[in-house]
């Protein structure tokens, strides 16, 4: 009698499952076939509907569209930019091809095949970015901070806060791009404030090539800071930076705040030094 050489049954492929929209349910496998490359919107869809972010950021800007007219909320409009950006697709023109991807509708809670109803086109998100104001801006990135804040179930006994200015390099007559000698081109200089143990981001926040001043610096962080304490007030801030954040306005301020410090870096000088004789030390 033969014996049976045949390989054991494999056990069904491990599946995904993700929150449903109306008329679908959402799975993802790993048994091959068509594949996308961009399934992480959907992720990402799944994540920010648990975590709220969207929606926080949506509360921050005054839309000041004719309800008549609009097609796409502003919650749908921040969901695929954000979602595009993330996924690699940082130009705001990728929304005219993307804007029928069925995964990135998917991810934005809409049917994925149907063709009449598209997200978003480019001109639609430029005309977005231009109508925000500064108060619209300025209340994002709040918004980031409280969002930051909404991520500890309990005050934390102490936080670090790493401070760092980004090089945003522009192309193009772009609004307050500027010639930045360190880094060798027009840029943008956005201040990005991380925590330093889980890596998550406090806030950001957009402005020009040029090189900080103190007063600046110290005019962003007390905002930041003043925030923190109302819902944190017991715990311990240390702020870390290089050279850029070296400033007696930043650092009375962190002073003045109480149960605060820092660690700052010093810029690098090369200038020589001589003692009063005129000699070389």
């Amino acid at each position: 009698m033969a014996t049976s050489t045949l390989p054991a049954a494999k056990p069904p492929p491990f599946q995904l499952r993700f929150p449903s929209i109306p008329g679908f349910t959402v799975r993802a496998d790993f048994a091959g076939g068509e594949l996308s490359s961009d399934l992480g919107a959907v992720v990402l869809g799944a994540v920010d509907r648990r975590i709220g972010l969207i929606d926080r950021l949506a509360a921050a800007i005054t839309d000041l569209r004719d309800a008549r007219y609009i097609t796409h909320s502003l919650h749908d409009l921040l969901t695929q930019r954000i979602f595009q950006i993330a996924s690699g697709y940082e130009d705001g023109n990728d929304a005219d091809t993307l804007r029928h991807d069925p995964i990135f509708k998917l991810a934005a809670n809409k049917a994925p095949l149907d063709p009449d109803n598209p997200l978003a086109s480019g001109a639609t998100h430029s005309r977005l970015e231009g109508a925000l104001s500064s108060k619209d801006i300025y209340r994002m990135a709040r918004a980031l901070v409280l969002q930051f804040i909404a991520g500890y179930s309990s005050a934390p006994a102490s936080i670090t806060l790493d401070l760092d200015h980004t090089a945003d390099i522009t192309h193009g007559q772009q609004e307050l791009s500027f010639y930045n000698h360190h880094y060798n081109g027009y840029c943008y200089l956005p201040l990005l404030v991380f925590e330093a143990s889980t890596g998550a981001l406090v806030t950001a926040v957009l402005r020009p090539g040029k090189r900080p001043t103190g007063a600046e610096n110290a005019m962003i962080m007390k905002r930041v800071l003043r925030l923190l304490r109302q819902h944190w007030p017991h715990t311990h801030i240390l702020l870390r930076g290089d050279g850029h954040f070296s400033n007696p306005e930043l650092m009375q301020l962190i002073i003045d705040i109480g149960n605060a410090d820092f660690i700052f870096g010093m810029a690098k000088s090369d200038a020589k030094l001589h003692d009063q004789s005129g000699v070389k030390p």
